[in-house]
């Protein structure tokens, strides 16, 4: 059995391995954005211990492209400053404010940078696999929970009034009722369905790259159980979709590639009337699947995109709690990470988040013609990218963060002179 071997995997696995137990407890939250800041600080440590005479293959090198989520997270950190003070939403708020960068948009530039560290995405993997096949054991328990008409919410734990960031994210649950259809969904460690629709997605890319052929089989089984239990309409084509756009951009410098787009393009033109039909009978299934969600997800878009001018460049500081009654109270701001950047963060805050992303991605699509890690780490970028436009996904880093640091090693393995050749089960 794969072991963790230094300081930094031993906290890796057991977080990962231990999660239930963390969300039970109620501590799920706190416990993973600690972690962030734990690891960051032995990366400060051993940057500052570092030496000429340091080996090779001990030494830390953080790529330019970490530096950039750096420091575009930290103005993301000082837009947060200035939205507060310039919309005067009091100390109280502006403090409560910068809490919550600490404890989500930081975390995409922490646990990157702990990708630096001597960390094996296989480990990863395999600890990914075992929390799916926990996950897979636990799914049963709480459909008879349902059907027992046990307490949808068991407690909520009282860390919360600590940080105050949102209770929650310390509820402890078995399973809720969709708002319209009354149709059960579960949401097992996260806090709501949509984001165990994206944890599942991003755990079946990083299962899919486990050795063990059985636990591999346990992880993608368990992965794909997370994403239908959560309902979420996304979960369902994000999977297809980032797995064949990956497989192109991956051998996008083959010779082949251009002839396969120009095959692909031709046939696209002949039948192009009998696309656009589907597609627009596909998008009308998906709003009708669940059309009282897709209702709040659009007048929230529209009333945060039509407010935007009161606050263009720094944004309104923080969400409005709560919403008008029309969007059921949900928060002006939520459920779209793009809009609701525009809305709290102004467009200074908007470029600040796309300028990094857009940046990983090309270096990611560069690396991934050779690199095994670097395409993982794609499929989790790009799914990243598709959920952003179905809920607000920095406040959900604490959950996703072993993409993030899959990520982080990526973009080191040219540094270390890694480049994790093998058979990717991508190909």
């Amino acid at each position: 059995m794969m072991k963790p071997q230094n300081f930094e995997e031993r906290l890796i696995w057991y977080s990962l391995v231990a999660t239930y137990g963390f969300y039970f407890l109620g501590i799920l939250y706190p416990i993973n954005f600690v972690l962030g800041w734990i690891l960051f600080f032995y990366l400060c440590k051993r940057l500052w211990s570092q030496t000429q005479h340091t080996p090779i293959e001990k030494r830390i090198n953080i790529p330019w492209i970490l530096w950039l989520w750096v420091v575009c997270i930290l103005v993301i950190g000082v837009v947060t400053i200035i939205g507060c003070i310039d919309y005067d939403v009091g100390n109280n708020q502006t403090i409560r404010a910068l809490i919550g960068w600490t404890t989500n948009w930081a975390l995409l530039a922490l646990f990157p940078l702990s990708g630096c560290l001597n960390i094996r995405p296989q480990l990863i993997y395999r600890a990914v696999c075992i929390l799916c096949l926990q996950s897979f054991i636990l799914i049963p328990f709480l459909y008879l929970a349902w059907i027992l008409k046990l307490p949808e919410q068991l407690y909520s734990s009282p860390i919360e009034r600590i940080i105050q960031n949102g209770q929650i994210y310390y509820n402890v649950g078995l399973y809720t009722t969709d708002y319209g259809t009354n149709q059960v969904r579960l949401f097992l460690f996260t806090p709501w369905g949509p984001a165990l629709g994206l944890i599942g997605n991003i755990y079946f890319f990083l299962a899919l790259q486990e050795d063990d052929k059985r636990l591999r089989r346990i992880g993608i089984i368990g992965s794909l159980a997370m994403s239908v239990v959560s309902v979420s309409r996304l979960s369902f084509i994000a999977i297809p979709i980032v797995f064949i756009l990956v497989l192109f951009l991956s051998k996008i410098m083959k010779p082949a590639t251009p002839i396969v787009v120009g095959i692909i393009s031709f046939a696209l033109g002949i039948f192009s009337t009998i696309i656009l039909g589907t597609v627009r009978d596909a998008k009308d299934t998906f709003h009708n699947a669940r059309p009282d969600s897709s209702r709040v997800h659009e007048t929230l878009a529209q009333i945060a995109l039509e407010r935007w001018s009161e606050a263009p460049i720094w944004g309104h500081g923080v969400p409005e709690v709560p919403g008008p009654k029309v969007v059921v109270g949900m928060p002006i701001g939520s459920h779209h990470t793009w809009i609701g950047l525009l809305f709290i963060k102004g467009i200074v805050g908007f470029m600040a988040f796309l300028v990094p992303m857009l940046f990983s991605f090309i270096t990611l699509v560069f690396k991934a013609q050779k690199s095994l890690v670097a395409r993982v780490a794609l499929c989790f970028l790009l799914t990243l990218f598709l959920f952003t436009f179905n809920d607000s996904q920095e406040i959900l880093a604490y959950l996703y963060w072993p993409g993030l640091i899959i990520m982080g090693i990526a973009f080191r393995t040219d540094e270390q002179g890694q480049r994790f050749h093998g058979n990717s089960k991508l190909d």
